[in-house]
C-alpha cells in the first residue's frame, strides 16, 4: 500500500517508517502537523493517485490537542471513502464518535501501544484500506458512557457469540470459523442483531454501534 503518514515526533516518525516499509508498504509522503499532513493530502490527490490510507497521530501541532483527528475528519469530509488510520496515545472524546460512525467505514482507531503487537497492527491497517472499521478495545471502552441502543435480553445465545467475536475484531469469516458456521449463517445472525438492536438499514455503521452496545451492557 501507499501511505500518507503524519507524526510529529521525528523518532516516532521513522520508526512507523521503518515498521511499514519492512510489512511491505511505501510511505508516500510524511507529514509533522495538522495542516502539513492536509497539504500533503491535497498534493499527493493532485499530483497522484490518492494514498491507500491515511495514518494520522491524534495529538499534533499546531494545537497539540486533537489537530491531527480534526485533519482526518476534513480529509474524510471531501474525500467520503479514504480510508484513514489514526493511532493516539489518549482518547479524543469530541471527534473519536464522530470519527468511528462515519458511514463508509474504512476508519481505524488504535492506541499507539496496539502497534507493538506488529501481526494485529498490520491486520488493522489492512482492514481499514479494504473499507472496514478496526476499533482499539479501550478506545470502544471509554466511549460507553454513550446509550447506543436497546438491551441484549432479545437476542439468543448463537447471536450474542456471534456479537461477542465482532467486539474482539473479527471479520465474518473468522467468526464462521470460530463458531463451524457457513458465511450465509453469520451473515444471517449479524442481520438479526442489527435489528434487534434497533439499527436499521440507513444507521450509521452498524457493526461499531453493535459492538458498544454489547460491551456497554457487559460492563461490571
Amino acid at each position: 500500500m501507499r501511505l500518507l503518514l503524519a507524526e510529529d515526533s521525528a523518532l516516532l516518525r521513522e520508526a512507523l517508517t521503518a515498521l511499514l516499509e519492512r510489512l511491505g508498504h511505501t510511505i508516500a509522503r510524511t507529514a509533522q502537523s495538522a495542516p502539513g499532513l492536509l497539504e500533503a493530502f491535497d498534493q499527493l490527490t493532485e499530483s497522484e493517485e490518492p494514498p491507500d490510507l491515511v495514518l494520522t497521530d491524534v495529538r499534533m501541532p499546531p494545537g497539540h490537542g486533537d489537530d491531527g483527528l480534526r485533519a482526518a475528519l476534513e480529509i474524510r469530509t471531501f474525500h467520503p471513502s479514504q480510508p484513514v488510520m489514526v493511532l493516539s496515545q489518549y482518547i479524543a472524546d469530541t471527534y473519536a464518535r464522530e470519527l468511528l460512525t462515519l458511514p463508509e467505514g474504512a476508519i481505524g482507531y488504535l492506541l499507539k501501544d496496539r502497534v507493538n503487537r506488529i501481526r494485529d497492527f498490520a491486520s488493522a491497517l489492512e482492514t481499514v484500506a479494504s473499507g472496514g472499521t478496526v476499533i482499539d478495545p479501550d478506545v470502544v471502552q471509554h466511549l460507553l458512557s454513550e446509550s447506543l441502543a436497546g438491551p441484549l435480553d432479545g437476542l439468543t445465545a448463537r447471536e450474542r457469540e456471534v456479537l461477542a467475536l465482532m467486539a474482539d475484531g473479527r471479520s465474518n469469516a473468522d467468526i464462521a470459523g470460530v463458531l463451524f458456521l457457513t458465511d450465509a449463517a453469520v451473515s444471517k445472525h449479524i442481520g438479526n442483531i442489527f435489528a434487534k438492536l434497533g439499527l436499521g438499514p440507513v444507521e450509521e455503521n452498524r457493526r461499531v454501534r453493535a459492538v458498544l452496545t454489547y460491551l456497554q451492557a457487559a460492563r461490571p
